[in-house]
């Protein structure tokens, strides 16, 4: 029998993260795509000598980039929505428009192939004038790109054969959305403090999720069960409710990245990776055997607004995860 379905509980806050590695954003309304968060992870940093995505996993500087969206104006004039990225602790920034039109990547950015996990997709590459900064700070030469036009499908329990259709998304490592618990992350939390006192005060941003939920404190990890999930966002301004279903499909079997620092890029030697190793080896797939397990990766079925303090009702569970 499927394990019982737990009570409903609220979305306590939502992140994105417009360049994949790099300092995410704490949004409080958003817009939830087939893809993504609205402008999660669309841009990456490539390594020009080979081609391929940078990542947090080999350089842990790159959590020293921060990203905002501000208000500018375009060519034109008009006002538009842009991304500023900057070097934590200094003067240096650079600002792109945050939805490129067609035509501004036409006129300032070249097409090319990148790769990524093993794996070639197109990707519009911005020119010296933008690295510049970037490859001053990383002391290499890189380029930042924005993702291209052809579709980049999900990966491992994502892929079409195994969910049973094509699920496009843009530079997230496999899916398109990782969800986490607060009171899972408060378990960890406690756990790491009862082992030593200094490493209490972290942050669930070490995870890199994109929706955080509540969860219930006396059953931490209860979203290792959840099969689909509903999120409903009522909207008052517009009398809209939104019900935004979600496919539920793997849990997120962890690298070392949460063992960075975001703030200084300090990577701890042991923690929380040799505790989590320690009870969070609970999935026995290919995947997830040998590593610890923290959040879960889902898939959206339609597309709609989302706001701190939507509802997240889970309709089906499952003991069956495999990743």
């Amino acid at each position: 029998d499927a394990p019982p379905l737990p009570p409903p509980t609220e979305v306590v806050s939502m992140r994105i993260y417009p360049v994949k590695s790099c300092r995410g954003i704490v949004v409080d309304n958003t817009r939830l795509r087939k893809t993504g968060l609205t402008l999660d992870r669309n841009w990456m940093f490539i390594d020009k000598s080979d081609r391929k995505f940078m990542t947090i996993r080999t350089d842990s500087s790159m959590t020293l980039v921060d990203t905002a969206i501000i208000d500018g104006k375009g060519d034109d004039g008009k006002p538009q929505q842009q991304l500023e990225i900057s070097i934590h602790g200094t003067d240096a920034r650079v600002t792109i428009p945050a939805f490129p039109t067609k035509d501004y990547l036409e006129k300032n950015t070249t097409l090319s192939t990148v790769e990524i996990w093993e794996a070639e997709t197109d990707a519009y590459e911005y020119p010296a004038s933008i690295n510049k900064m970037f490859c001053d700070f990383f002391n290499k030469d890189v380029a930042l790109v924005y993702k291209g036009p052809t579709a980049r499908n999900s990966g491992t329990n994502g892929r079409e054969e195994l969910y049973g259709a094509a699920v496009p998304h843009h530079f997230a490592d496999v899916m398109s959305l990782q969800i986490a618990s607060e009171a899972s992350f408060k378990d960890l939390n406690r756990r790491l403090r009862e082992k030593d006192p200094s490493l209490g005060g972290w942050t669930i941003e070490r995870f890199r999720p994109n929706i955080i939920v509540r969860g219930r404190d006396d059953h931490p990890w209860e979203e290792d069960t959840w099969k689909r999930i509903r999120i409903m966002t009522t909207l008052p301004d517009e009398s809209a409710i939104y019900k935004i279903d979600l496919d539920v499909v793997a849990r997120c079997a962890r690298c070392q990245v949460p063992n960075v620092n975001p703030d200084t890029a300090q990577k701890h030697p042991k923690q929380p990776w040799d505790e989590l190793m320690k009870y969070r080896r609970v999935d026995e797939g290919g995947v997830a055997k040998y590593k610890p397990c923290f959040g879960m990766l889902c898939i959206p079925k339609n597309e709609g607004k989302i706001k701190v303090g939507a509802s997240l009702e889970v309709l089906e569970t499952t003991d069956k995860h495999l990743y």
